[in-house]
């Protein structure tokens, strides 16, 4: 795998936590990886909560014009 160099500015406590940390390319590689699949998780969920929610919508429309015919023909 190729690697690219860059120089970045951290905030000092940032900087701080990776002091203790041996390999810090690596573990900022990991950190960004983590960070990309979690918005990536959140960016699905949330296109999947929509379609739900629009799904129930459609549900209830639908529903809605069947209503009256439910309780055709039968007596209480």
């Amino acid at each position: 795998m190729s690697k690219t160099r860059i120089n970045i500015l951290l905030p000092e406590d940032v900087a701080q936590i990776l002091s203790a940390v041996k390999n810090k390319s690596a573990y900022i590689a990991e950190a960004i990886k983590e960070k990309k699949l979690h918005e990536e998780k959140k960016r699905l969920r949330n296109k999947l909560e929509a379609a739900y929610k629009e799904a129930v919508n459609e549900d209830y429309e639908l529903y809605k014009e069947w209503e009256d015919t439910l309780g055709d023909g039968l007596e209480e």
